[in-house]
């Protein structure tokens, strides 16, 4: 068990200190510049913002599914779900009012819920595969607390003139390479079966894929869609995929 955690927080060491050894990583101005600009509805960047639909929707699905289907033997259990859908409306909320007004100061609330997602997850992991009572009390408020401290922090550099993404950077990719390796140190698990998260974690990549190759793909498809729009369709199918996951293992259980 020790060698074990040894792994993953010496995996968070030599992540950390890679960071802390590159340079500060400010937030480029280009970054708000979509090539899908249109108006619609008098919706400005209509498509970048009506595409959080599927956030809003899903998040409270996933809600109304953990609480009235009754997925978890305990309610110990449901907690860092329950933060983990919450923050997935919040995701939808805050990137609409971002694309509304691309800017670094309306980016942090489109950041912050976004850091709550991705620690709620990684702790759902960690409760499930390692330890309940620590991941839940202990880890998850500290996750969270990270989290919106790399958003807080960075938000705080710009101001002063020399953005640093670099935490945030941390809080959103550490828990991409540490899953698939906690799932592969502490195999045994409840609500977390291997080849749903895999599929989740694919389908983010291909989420950042889609992001990264946004003008790209609204060349491609002819100026129906930019790659950004697809990214919040393919990151909704990450929540889904989650979603699934967890009702999926109730039927297992049952059996």
């Amino acid at each position: 068990m020790f060698y074990k955690l040894g792994v993953i927080i010496g995996l968070l060491i030599i992540s950390a200190a890679c960071l802390y050894f590159i340079p500060p990583i400010p937030q480029w101005n280009s970054y708000h510049q979509f090539p899908d600009n249109l108006t619609f509805f008098s919706i400005t960047n209509f498509a970048n913002v009506t595409s959080n639909i599927g956030f809003v929707a899903v998040g409270f699905f996933g809600l109304f599914t953990i609480f009235s289907k009754k997925l978890f033997n305990r309610k110990l259990d449901l907690i860092p779900y329950a933060v983990f859908f919450s923050s997935i409306i919040l995701v939808g909320v805050g990137s609409a009012y971002y694309h509304l007004n691309p800017t670094t100061e309306t980016l942090f609330w489109d950041r912050l819920p976004m850091s709550i997602s991705f620690m709620s997850f990684f702790a759902a992991i960690i409760c499930d595969r390692i330890n309940k009572i620590t991941g839940t009390y202990v880890l998850l408020p500290t996750l969270i607390l990270a989290g919106i401290y790399s958003v807080i922090h960075w938000q705080q550099t710009e101001i002063s003139g020399e953005g640093d993404l670099r935490l945030y950077v941390l809080v959103q990719y550490f828990p991409m390479f540490a899953i698939p390796i906690i799932m592969l140190l502490f195999p045994r698990y409840k609500y977390t079966p291997p080849v749903p998260i895999y599929w989740a974690l694919a389908w983010y990549l291909i989420a950042k894929l889609f992001e990264y190759f946004d003008l790209d793909m609204l060349n491609l498809l002819s100026n129906f869609s930019s790659g950004h729009t697809l990214k919040h369709i393919a990151a909704t199918v990450t929540v889904i995929c989650i979603l699934k996951m967890l009702i999926n293992s109730k039927k297992l259980q049952k059996m």
